[in-house]
């Protein structure tokens, strides 16, 4: 946007954001003012420490109320009828029974509700069944034991049609019979490939395959749906208040003001509760039905069906080199099965940004199957990009006959290639060398027996992720007349402990006790608005907001006493509750400001402005695993991890390796473990639940040794932070795998890394000794 004519330069600018690894373009606010950025290795009292979490007694004691907690008076509980079928018709819904049981109020089909647009342009609870568990009717009763029955009581007729399940009943050029909608193919290319690959003295060139998996998330999706006159409340688990709230708008025909979407605490989301699902809209429509709250809460079953997944994945990877070890060019293809529905990433962006290469060319198709809808999930398409680069780059390390580690040492970008500009900050050597220094590289004769038939192997992986954050993100800071602070910002927390880490930020600012600050979040009534809390936005994002936001309540707060102390308010510091002059003894304190304000409260506002558009703002890491293998059984043992990721600041550092230890556990699932598996012929999902989908319990978590690279990153912004949330679980799945193939000589090409799949490598291998 240009200058207004005669009002200077420009209030509202167009910025560039990245969200889960792709790029948007967005109208920013300039501030007010820019807070000086603090210095790289500043040192605070709050900033930097590892306090424990401000909402962690309510957690371990029961006192935070989660969606599933939420009581309101005459409150029905809802259920839904999902179809059994992958694809195919629901005919003769009769729910003349169900509407006849006890305690039952309402129950609908897409014949009772407004025709919304859902899937594809079908119909909400439309008669024609695209996936396995999709909603078709739902029941709104005194009990869940009445819904259930009314559920049961529901008579239809299923017939169904031929359907498409995954990667291996699909044609490779995307050609999917009965599937949802058309495929759709991406390219990308610098240089020439083609040329290069020919030239090179040494190219390899390998298949791998990811299986699809589902969130998990400990809390399941849920909604309290309450509608009160022409208004809506609705409590939500979900990772962004204000785009459910946008959502519902546009579904019901209303006004956003008529909307209110409340997520006080939340048990984990991972990417899957990312907007509005069909359980927040259908009991929206069944309290607007029955004038009574609704509580809808899915199940464990119901959570595997329908909530989102990682897409299965077939990718091909050549890395071409020279004999130096030098790369020259990478191709990657890749053909992503995303379910019914799902959002179009870029899992070969990895390979452009990653290493430095001239030459590389992607291709992408997504083409659509009859499974569930695919959703973002933890670092979406990189983790499963990153299987394959980085298990490809170990088969061409050892073509060369060279170290792992040297060979992605002497590779790693050291620029933006495609944006032709530089990092602000790059950590990724630093992190290499730091993991390959305490997981003892090169120590011994690595990949030898450890004892029997037993075998032991070691392998390295690395990662980069976009984690610039981004506006727009407001904040404001109240100063009570006791002289506590409140901060208040339409954020949520999913888990990742955001009220802490914005209460440290505006306590270092106001020089007060992180007890004296409170945080309100996770309201579109209470808060400004603030984004989504996904891509590892939420503090790179939200944070400087709430910084600008206690610079602007402490420049008040000086200069009221600047007046009281009689001396200029650039003179003054505010620490530990006191408003001093310079480093003398001189000072009052910040409640006796306050009260002399009465009942004048003073209110900092902030938000987000542009990010840097010269720079990329990168948030990078490295892992190594050390794994031991039974070669009668297959069984895989993760023995340790290690790890280190560069993230700017680190605000809270043990909230920070928190979220390493986290992703790390994840990233260990789908490494291991962790497939959504579904009947290629019946269509049917087979372990929808907890009790047959296998995750990681503690008996099977390794050590962990993770360490952030902790260094403000000025150009990022004021604060100094990238994200990293969603990086740990990048490069893990890779370093378990290349450990692996360092233990057997021969490389695993397929997630998970079942018993059965290392029984057939070692089948295939060489002769182990005993």
């Amino acid at each position: 946007m240009t200058a207004r004519e005669g009002h200077g330069p420009p209030r509202f600018v167009v910025t560039t954001v990245e969200v889960e690894g792709r790029e948007e373009e967005t109208v920013v606010e300039i501030p007010a003012f820019e807070p000086v950025p603090w210095s790289p290795r500043a040192r605070h009292d709050l900033v930097g420490k590892p306090v424990h979490r401000v909402d962690g007694e309510a957690k371990v004691t029961g006192g935070a109320i989660y969606t599933a907690d939420v009581q309101l008076p005459q409150m029905l509980h809802a259920r839904l009828l999902r179809a059994p079928i992958a694809r195919g018709n629901a005919s003769g819904l009769d729910v003349s029974a169900a509407r006849a049981i006890p305690g039952v109020h309402a129950v609908i089909t897409g014949r009772d509700i407004p025709n919304i647009s859902w899937l594809h342009g079908a119909p909400l609870l439309g008669t024609r069944v695209l996936y396995p568990g999709q909603p078709v009717a739902a029941v709104a009763a005194e009990t869940l034991g009445a819904a259930d029955a009314a559920i049961r009581a529901i008579v239809v007729r299923w017939s169904s049609r031929a359907h498409t399940v995954g990667v291996t009943t699909t044609d490779r050029k995307g050609r999917s019979p009965g599937a949802p909608a058309h495929p759709v193919t991406q390219r990308q290319q610098r240089g020439n490939v083609r040329r290069a690959i020919e030239r090179a003295p040494v190219v390899v060139t390998q298949t791998y395959r990811v299986a699809p998996v589902v969130h998990q998330a400990l809390e399941p999706h849920g909604t309290v749906a309450w509608w009160q006159g022409d208004r809506l409340t609705v409590y939500e688990s979900t990772q962004g208040i204000f785009r459910v709230r946008r959502q519902l708008a546009d579904y019901l025909g209303l006004a956003t003001s008529q909307i209110r979407v409340i997520s006080g605490y939340m048990g984990g989301g991972f990417g899957a509760k990312n907007g509005c699902g069909s359980h927040t809209l259908l009991a929206a429509l069944l309290s607007r039905k029955t004038r009574r709250p609704i509580r809808l809460v899915l199940d464990r079953s119901e959570e595997c069906l329908d909530t989102g997944h990682r897409p299965e994945m077939v990718m091909t990877v050549s890395v071409a080199t020279g004999r130096d070890g030098l790369l020259r060019a990478l191709d990657f293809e890749a053909w992503v099965a995303l379910g019914a529905d799902g959002w179009i990433g870029s899992p070969g962006q990895l390979l452009h940004r990653l290493y430095d290469c001239p030459n590389v060319r992607t291709v992408e198709t997504f083409y659509y199957t009859n499974s569930g809808p695919m959703s973002a999930f933890r670092a979406p398409y990189y983790v499963e990009a990153a299987f394959a680069l980085e298990s490809a780059m170990d088969l061409a390390a050892r073509r060369l006959k060279m170290d792992p580690v040297e060979f992605r040492a002497l590779n790693l970008a050291r620029s933006d290639q495609e944006r032709n500009r530089p990092f602000s900050t790059n950590e990724l050597p630093a992190c290499l060398a730091d993991v390959r220094r305490r997981i003892g590289w090169g120590d011994g004769d690595r990949g030898h027996p450890a004892q029997g038939r037993v075998r032991r192997g070691w392998g390295v992986a690395v990662q980069i992720w976009g984690a610039a954050g981004g506006p727009p993100a407001y904040a404001e800071v109240r100063v009570n007349r006791d002289g506590t602070a409140l901060v208040v910002t339409g954020t949520q927390d999913l888990g990742t402990g955001t009220r802490t880490i914005l209460a440290q930020i505006a306590a270092e600012v106001l020089g007060l006790a992180l007890e004296d600050v409170r945080v309100v979040l996770g309201d579109t009534d209470a808060g400004p608005y603030a984004g989504n809390s996904w891509g590892s936005m939420t503090t790179a994002s939200v944070g400087p907001a709430v910084r600008m936001a206690a610079e602007d309540a402490r420049r008040q707060l000086c200069e009221v006493a600047a007046a009281l102390l009689g001396v200029s308010a650039d003179r003054l510091t505010m620490r530990r509750g006191r408003i001093r002059v310079g480093g003398g003894r001189k000072s009052v304190t910040i409640e006796r400001v306050t009260e002399h304000l009465g009942n004048i409260m003073v209110v900092g506002r902030g938000h987000r402005g542009p990010n840097p558009q010269s720079v990329t703002v990168i948030s990078v890491g490295a892992q190594a695993a050390e794994v031991e293998v039974d070669l009668d059984t297959g069984v895989v043992r993760v023995v340790r991890v290690v790890a280190a990721h560069g993230c700017g600041r680190a605000i809270n550092p043990e909230l920070a390796e928190s979220q390493l230890h986290g992703g790390i556990i994840q990233g260990l699932g789908y490494a291991l473990f962790e497939r959504r598996v579904q009947d290629p012929d019946a269509g049917s999902v087979l372990n929808a639940g907890l009790h047959d989908y296998k995750i990681p319990t503690f008996a099977d978590v390794p050590a962990i040794d993770a360490r952030v690279i902790s260094a403000g990153d000025p150009m990022a912004n004021h604060i100094g932070v990238k994200g990293l949330a969603e990086p740990p679980i990048i490069p893990t799945a890779p370093a378990i795998a290349n450990a692996l193939f360092n233990a057997l000589g021969r490389q695993p090409t397929e997630l998970p890394l079942t018993p059965a799949r290392i029984l057939a490598l070692v089948k295939k291998g060489r002769k182990f000794r005993r």
